[in-house]
């Protein structure tokens, strides 16, 4: 299976979420709108800039100048420390909303991750992922991110450093002779500073011309990193998302479904086939959740959402899914379209630190053993090689089973 792959940027990290912070505390002043860096201590020479806004940028001002330099180029510019305790805080807000899509997820550095949604589309497509995580992360969190979409890191990566801010952009193997080797061959990812002079002497200019390198001289002048560079150029990176798993604090997913859909019906059967994998994902971490909550996108972008408490913490299926189809029914009317649909469970407790009842009825107990089994055969044959059969076997928007249970 072909990997699928997001690269998520945070733009201008430091000063973006020193602005957030800020407004949060009634600041009348977005940063991110002034001439503003974030920057050491000015008094000493050695004080430089770490982030800048656009305002800044436009002054000429740039990053890991002193800030001395930059107060000479703009004289009204304003000055901010850093604090890495404020950095951490919005990086865990972002890691935890992107944990509501995979739990797959490479921390690269404080204001990158790499995601592997290979298993998670759920027949939607990385680049409306990409769209939905976009839009989630400015109005909930206050900042941007840039994303690129790929099969690979390599080129996901590549694809997030294309134009800021707030961009998605996507670097598939078909796109590499368009999007990339036009660019100077500087703009590789991990080519060293010291290696750009050598390759210029090799009339290497582009990443296309290190594309277009023969291996064997780029071997006998840089070893095993010339042909890593070769690779690299021509878009061939094997590498997996080193992940660690944490537990999230709210598990989601939602679909861009391919057509509108006006039958609650076929909403219903969608909306089943989410709360499978939402609570494919709770079972794996051994959590329980107490609230659900869905939400619609009608053809024209307007976006509605319910939240509803369950009777008690629960991952089954079953339940979850009785309380997502109820809050449908409450928001869905005639004759509205909808274009996407989600659901997410919020409010997760640990399933070993709650009291359960000694007297589970015989209904709940055989609910478990099928979810059970059903997770077995998730993991043995593929997850979307199962679900529940009843109507999602007429549904044409999401033929997810091959084999039904």
């Amino acid at each position: 299976m072909e990997k699928q792959i997001l690269h998520v940027d945070v733009n201008n990290a430091f000063l973006s979420w020193t602005a957030v912070e800020m407004l949060k505390n009634e600041s009348k002043i977005d940063i991110r709108e002034i001439p503003a860096i974030i920057g050491g201590d000015e008094t000493k020479r050695s004080g430089i800039v770490l982030a800048k806004s656009m305002k800044a940028k436009e002054c000429g001002i740039k990053t890991a100048e002193t800030i001395y330099q930059a107060r000479i180029k703009c004289p009204n510019l304003k000055i901010f420390p850093s604090n890495f305790k404020i950095y951490r805080k919005y990086s865990d807000k972002l890691y935890q909303l992107l944990l509501q899509y995979t739990d797959k997820i490479e921390r690269f550095s404080i204001d990158e991750c790499f995601l592997d949604m290979t298993q998670y589309l759920m027949k939607d497509t990385l680049v409306n992922k990409a769209r939905e995580i976009s839009k989630r992360v400015k109005e909930e969190l206050g900042f941007t991110v840039n994303i690129g979409v790929a099969n690979n890191k390599l080129l996901a990566k590549m694809a997030s450093d294309f134009t800021k801010p707030n961009k998605v952009h996507t670097l598939f193997q078909k796109e590499i002779s368009i999007k990339m080797w036009p660019l100077p061959v500087s703009e590789l990812f991990m080519l060293g500073k010291k290696t750009v002079p050598k390759l210029y002497n090799m009339q290497i200019k582009t990443i296309g011309d290190l594309a277009k390198a023969n291996e064997k001289n780029l071997y006998k002048k840089f070893g095993k990193h010339g042909i890593q560079m070769w690779e690299y150029a021509n878009g061939i990176d094997n590498s997996e998302v080193q992940y660690k798993k944490e537990k999230p604090k709210g598990v989601g997913n939602s679909i861009t479904l391919p057509k509108n859909i006006k039958e609650l019906e076929k909403l219903e059967e969608i909306l089943l086939a989410l709360t499978e994998q939402v609570t494919y994902r709770l079972r794996k971490y051994d959590l329980l959740a107490n609230t659900v909550n869905v939400q619609l996108r009608t053809k024209d972008f307007e976006d509605t959402s319910h939240q509803g408490k369950l009777l008690s913490a629960t991952s089954s299926t079953k339940e979850i899914y009785e309380k997502a189809k109820q809050l449908l029914n409450q928001m869905y009317h005639k004759p509205m379209e909808i274009r996407l649909i989600g659901v997410r469970v919020d409010n997760l407790a640990e399933k070993n630190d709650l009291q359960l009842t000694l007297f589970k009825d015989t209904n709940n107990k055989k609910q478990e053993k099928l979810d059970k089994v059903i997770d077995e055969l998730k993991e043995k044959y593929g997850y979307t090689k199962i679900t529940r059969a009843g109507k999602m076997n007429t549904d044409n928007y999401l033929r997810l089973k091959d084999i039904k249970k």
